[in-house]
């Protein structure tokens, strides 16, 4: 079984997300739990939790189908320790209002060591900031999401997340969330049998297929190693529909939320039906 769906809106509240992945034919969904691009938002109500609690469960998802997104304002590789301390904060508070809508996943961007210290330390610092953060909260496991490689961006090689996992020293609260548009801006060929296989093998060398929580399915604008993050709608890209064709017949990927981030939301309906018969499901 595949867990295919979209980033879906939280519009009028956390409760609607369910409803909205409902109504586009998700198997599962990723959403924020609050303003992506505000550092604070109100408490989660009591009667919000429990209404999303309701909804998941009337619309027949679990926890392991939905895959959360933090705030895009945090940056965990700050390398400044003040200003380091905000994005902590904030973290932890995202993963508290998961833990709270009985969620076990927060997906999120590494970081970013703003040209201020090497790559390796950049790594460490990420490590260190999700350790503290996890070390609030329970039971939510921290999804790394690798990148383009875009500007000083960390995570768009596997030995950089393996690093950064290593460094957590909690490996049953940490995973990894493969984007494809990222994985292929940073050099990783999905467009051919022998690319992807080699992709995947690497992952599973480098730091194991058990550790892959989610993946997120956009096409890509850029090309190969351009270090562009641009999502394409699905088969528009350089990608092509071989990639998503690969990822839905392949039983590796069971399980887990497959996650549209495409540009054209009115698109997302024929690209889950689609991936869905190639998957059998």
């Amino acid at each position: 079984m595949k867990y295919i769906g979209a980033h879906v809106s939280i519009s009028g509240g956390v409760e609607n997300a369910p409803l909205n992945a409902r109504a586009i034919g998700a198997a599962g969904f990723a959403m924020f739990t609050k303003n992506q691009r505000q550092w604070n938002a109100p408490p989660l109500t009591a009667e919000a939790v429990a209404a999303f609690k309701k909804n998941c469960a009337g619309c027949n998802y679990t926890a392991d189908m939905i895959l959360p997104h933090d705030s895009y304002l945090i940056n965990l590789g700050q390398p400044d320790p003040e200003k380091r301390a905000n994005s902590i904060r904030a973290f932890t508070v995202e993963l508290s209002r998961c833990y709270e809508l009985g969620l076990t996943m927060l997906n999120f961007h590494p970081g970013s060591h703003l040209k201020l210290v090497s790559e390796e330390e950049g790594c460490r610092i990420i490590a260190q900031s999700v350790r503290a953060a996890l070390q609030e909260v329970p039971d939510v496991c921290a999804v790394f999401e690798n990148t383009a490689g875009q500007g000083s961006n960390l995570g768009y090689t596997f030995e950089q997340l393996a690093m950064m996992l290593e460094n957590v020293g909690m490996p049953e609260r940490v995973g990894i969330c493969i984007d494809t548009c990222h994985a292929f801006a940073a050099g990783y060929d999905l467009t051919n049998e022998e690319g992807f296989e080699k992709c995947f093998a690497d992952f599973d060398r480098l730091i194991g297929m058990q550790y892959l929580r989610g993946m997120h399915l956009n096409d890509s604008k850029g090309v190969l190693s351009g270090k562009l993050d641009r999502h394409a709608p699905l088969g528009d890209g350089a990608l092509s529909w071989f990639t998503f064709e690969k990822i839905a017949g392949d039983p590796r990927f069971d399980h887990i939320p497959l996650i549209l981030e495409t540009p054209d939301e009115s698109r997302w309906i024929a690209e889950i039906s689609r991936l869905r018969q190639l998957a059998g499901c």
